[in-house]
């Protein structure tokens, strides 16, 4: 089988990362393995369409378009598939870079037929310069990451992580789109988890289709100060128990929360042992990451219990919208 075109679809919406944007676009444009096109999507902000339309207005393998659909980063996305043309579309966030060989390394798992969609590597970049030493690695989820218990190497998993991730066209066709209402949406609390859902459905439609994460394939994603607090991490932690709620409501919690069992009794007990380790070996963070274990795993239950009673109430609802096309610029 021959290698497919992959289009890259970039999510964005706010001036303040104009210079991560134009990063994450230049790391797609250097790639050993060319992309076939950039698509940019701009979640309902005029003027940064404006300024991104004159940007790349000379660049014939960028595109600039208005998300088509409500704001949020799932109807973003939507929108960059209908508009794409490649036979795999990968998103990158747009406050991360890939490395030179990140779509050679998803190209290769195409030749199965089977493959479906495969992920790679997201490496943290503390805008600090280095690691809070409270921040355990099991968590890197919170910043958007790959996170202490993730399976190495070319590995099967029940789901990709949306930020470094690539699908083939078709699983759209068989699944629909990303549910808008799950995933980040503008200025509201960090929402996640759209990706987790999309997956489930994916292979609930097409029982042989077969997720990959292969971490050769590998971006770095810049943390701002703001996320490397305390604060940040609890809000966030609650956040996806708020959202892990509502993927149980769609597909069920035996698969909704399947991996996050494994996760919640061997990956995380095993993280608070080693805090605790460090702590009596008075190494630094020791203690406070067995700690911010202790509180993100209270902090997600509590979402969690939260969402579901929601849920049940009818207060929280998403679906998953025809993906339309987007409006070019």
């Amino acid at each position: 089988m021959s290698s497919p075109d992959i289009s890259v679809v970039i999510c964005v919406y706010t001036e303040d990362r104009w210079e991560d944007i134009l990063a994450a676009v230049a790391s797609v444009r250097a790639q050993s393995r060319p992309a076939l096109e950039t698509l940019l999507v701009v979640d309902h902000n005029q003027a940064l369409l404006d300024r991104l339309a004159g940007e790349y207005k000379e660049a014939g393998d960028v595109r600039v378009l208005a998300n088509a659909g409500p704001r949020g980063l799932s109807a973003g996305r939507n929108t960059g598939i209908a508009a794409s043309r490649g036979d795999v579309i990968a998103f990158l966030d747009d406050d991360a870079v890939a490395e030179r060989d990140w779509l050679r390394h998803f190209a290769s798992s195409y030749a199965d037929p089977r493959v479906m969609a495969v992920g790679g590597r997201t490496e943290p970049v503390w805008a600090s310069g280095r690691r809070p030493v409270w921040f355990p690695e099991e968590f890197d989820w919170v910043v958007g990451c790959t996170y202490r218990g993730l399976p190495r190497g070319l590995v099967r998993v029940r789901n990709v992580l949306g930020g470094n991730a690539s699908f083939r066209r078709s699983a759209f066709d068989a699944a629909g789109g990303f549910a808008t209402g799950i995933g980040r949406d503008g200025d509201k609390r960090p929402l996640g988890c759209e990706e987790t859902e999309l997956c489930i459905r994916l292979t609930r439609a097409l029982p042989e289709a077969v997720l990959l994460i292969d971490d050769r394939a590998v971006i770095h994603h810049r943390v701002p100060k703001a996320r490397e607090h305390f604060g940040y991490f609890r809000t966030r932690t609650y956040a996806e128990g708020l959202s892990k709620a509502l993927v149980a409501r769609s597909v069920g919690a035996d698969k909704g929360l399947e991996s996050e069992r494994r996760y919640t009794t061997r990956v995380l007990p095993a993280g608070v042992a080693r805090g605790l380790r460090d702590a009596v070996l008075a190494r630094p963070g020791g203690a406070g990451r067995a700690g911010a274990i202790v509180a993100g795993v209270f902090a997600a239950a509590g979402g969690y219990v939260v969402g579901s009673v929601r849920a049940r109430r009818g207060g929280t609802t998403f679906s998953v919208a025809p993906i339309e096309g987007g409006s070019g610029v």
